[in-house]
């Protein structure tokens, strides 16, 4: 059965949860609505700007795992970073903490604005 799962993947994959925003799309889930918006850089890269309404959580933090547990999992959450290297990252670790809905912005910050 494992040979199966490597070669087709599993039901349980990150993939099933991670969803892939270009930037417009991004926007436009975001704009005007109460969301789990979080960005994933660093405190200083979050202060030199950011995404309206955003929360930061530095990925590299050891906090990073306590400040999601915090969040409703049951609720969609939207991930950035500065080029969307971190957030996919951030998006995977995300599931395994029981996040079933993560949209993740393509290009990251960079590409948003």
């Amino acid at each position: 059965m494992s040979i199966f799962t490597a070669l087709f993947g599993s039901k349980t994959s990150n993939n099933n949860y991670i969803k892939v925003l270009s930037a417009q799309e991004f926007r436009a889930q975001i704009t005007n609505k109460n969301v789990q918006l979080i960005d994933v850089r660093t405190p200083k890269e979050y202060n030199s700007g950011h995404i309206k309404n955003a929360k930061n959580i530095d990925f590299f933090s050891s906090k990073f795992n306590a400040q999601f547990d915090k969040l409703d999992k049951d609720k969609a959450i939207y991930v950035y970073c500065r080029s969307g290297s971190r957030s996919k990252q951030a998006s995977k670790k995300i599931v395994t903490l029981g996040f079933k809905e993560i949209y993740d912005l393509k290009g990251g910050f960079l590409n948003y604005n």
